[in-house]
């Protein structure tokens, strides 16, 4: 199965329940701001990488999972990929697509506009960290809902 985490920009939410579902991140603790930094791809994208499918791994239940970011799609996002992934020949049942985008607060979606849009990296990312760190249960929550659709045991 084909999992891909998606939400705005592709590099906060979908990044952190990705990792969450591959265990880099602990399920039973809150990270600490080292332990996001460290991610691949979290707080990482540039403009005009949106759109950009980046693999993060394979669970242990042979699963590929992914993260994007859709920007303004918002629900058409998954229509498309939906529709795509038939007309390549891919049945839509072998492909889930997590939509993290309920769970950004306003400390990440600031953080992430400061740091991605403006470049003003030193002053965003830790916003965009304390911001996640605030959403992070919920994540964890959405992940084993959600993501043990796929085959991984919460």
């Amino acid at each position: 199965m084909i999992i891909i985490y998606h939400c705005f920009g592709g590099t906060h939410s979908s990044v952190t329940a990705a990792a969450i579902h591959l265990g880099l991140l602990p399920r039973d603790r809150l990270p600490t701001a080292a332990e996001f930094r460290a991610l691949p791809y979290f707080d990482a994208r540039r403009k005009g990488e949106e759109g950009e499918i980046r693999f993060m791994g394979r669970d242990s239940a042979g699963n590929n999972i992914y993260t994007v970011g859709k920007k303004n799609l918002g629900t058409r996002f998954e229509a498309l990929f939906y529709d795509l992934a038939v007309a390549l020949g891919v049945p839509q049942q072998e492909i889930l697509l997590l939509n993290t985008s309920p769970l950004v607060n306003h400390a990440m979606k600031l953080g992430g506009f400061i740091s991605r849009r403006l470049g003003l990296v030193s002053v965003g990312r830790p916003l965009v960290v304390w911001g996640t760190r605030r959403a992070y249960f919920n994540l964890v929550r959405f992940v084993n809902d959600r993501g043990a659709l796929g085959g991984e045991a919460p």
